[in-house]
């Protein structure tokens, strides 16, 4: 073999080689390139989770599709919670238009009418998706109903005239008291008697949120000054 088939040999070598390098080379970067992402898809969806985790976990969501089933508890449930429901707002807004009541009391009151306010309309939606009337016959109501715990005109009246500050806060928290044990009540009966999910889930929100606004509201009327 002469010199110069010998280099020419050499050197078409020398290139193959290089050019095989390099194909292995641009392998290893794209077989790489999905591990650089999976860790930010695996992030993302723990992100997701995590968010999910941290809303807000009451059972009836206000965006659940009402369940066509139902039956007369149900409707009963419902037709006497929205009244109650009402006064419950209607006593908050009283004491939220006073000065001077404790910063506490005050928050509770804010959370009492900020909560049942959308309860009263997702009950309505309720009472619409069933096509019963949004008021129980007068003769069925008297029996438990909305009379649980609901505070009569004189008393709603109290609260009104009620000098402002620790007085009004006092009276509200022992009204309010008794018409949260009402509603416990009530609620305790639907989860019993109830068969629509979401009426069910409702009252068990209910039953959770007033047992420990109950045990709240004790707490601050030990803690209210006395004589005022």
């Amino acid at each position: 073999m002469t010199p110069e088939r010998s280099t020419t040999l050499t050197t078409l070598a020398l290139a193959s080689a290089l050019a095989l390098a390099g194909c292995a080379t641009g392998g290893n970067e794209e077989s790489t390139a999905p591990a650089t992402e999976a860790p930010s898809a695996t992030s993302s969806a723990t992100g997701s989770a995590s968010a999910s985790a941290s809303g807000p976990a009451s059972a009836p969501a206000l965006g659940e599709p009402i369940a066509a089933e139902h039956n007369e508890a149900d409707v009963m449930f419902a037709q006497m919670m929205i009244p109650h429901h009402e006064q419950a707002v209607q006593m908050s807004e009283i004491l939220l238009a006073k000065d001077l009541v404790p910063e506490e009391v005050r928050d509770l009151a804010e959370r009492v009418r900020d909560t049942q306010a959308p309860e009263i309309e997702r009950m309505n939606a309720m009472l619409a998706a069933w096509d019963a009337p949004a008021t129980a016959d007068p003769d069925r109501a008297g029996h438990g109903g909305h009379g649980s715990g609901m505070v009569d005109e004189q008393g709603m009246n109290w609260l009104r005239e009620a000098e402002e500050g620790p007085e009004a806060a006092r009276l509200y928290l022992e009204q309010m008291t008794a018409h949260h044990e009402g509603a416990v009540e009530m609620a305790r009966d639907q989860v019993a008697d109830g068969q629509n999910p979401q009426a069910v889930a409702l009252a068990e929100d209910v039953v959770a949120a007033q047992e420990a606004e109950i045990d709240e509201m004790e707490q601050m009327l030990r803690q209210l000054p006395t004589g005022s």
